[in-house]
């Protein structure tokens, strides 16, 4: 797929982070701050991976992800957990959730564009300064 990348996250720095990062190395972003307009956003950009926070405003992710699992149409996407929950078992609740991948924040950001390459994400050419 060579849609962009959605990213659903409330939190601005890790959105800015994220987004940098990823349009750095030649994507491109749509973001949107909650999981409702994650679900309501998902058909229209049909992206070809989306990262997920897990503690989001009304809707959590993990009810996001179970909601992403219903379409369809998005069923081949990738959906990334990307997240802070990082106790024992919250990896295995994201996947059961319908997450393809996970990752803990604070990202690193020298492995976070590999990581995600690793989950799904299709490799692009950095962008030259």
């Amino acid at each position: 797929m060579n849609g962009p990348v959605l990213i659903i996250e409330d939190n601005p720095q890790n959105r800015y982070l994220a987004t940098y990062l990823l349009e750095h190395n030649g994507h491109e972003v749509v973001a949107v701050a909650d999981g409702d307009s994650g679900i309501e956003c998902v058909q229209k950009v049909l992206p070809c991976l989306i990262l997920l926070d897990i503690q989001l405003p009304t809707i959590d992710g993990y009810a996001v992800a179970r909601a992403l699992r219903r379409i369809e149409s998005i069923a081949p996407i990738p959906i990334v957990a990307f997240t802070s929950y990082a106790m024992p078992g919250d990896r295995e609740k994201a996947i059961a959730a319908g997450c393809t991948g996970y990752i803990e924040k604070p990202i690193d950001p020298d492995t976070f564009i590999a990581t995600l390459e690793s989950l799904g994400l299709a490799k692009r050419s950095p962008r030259k300064p």
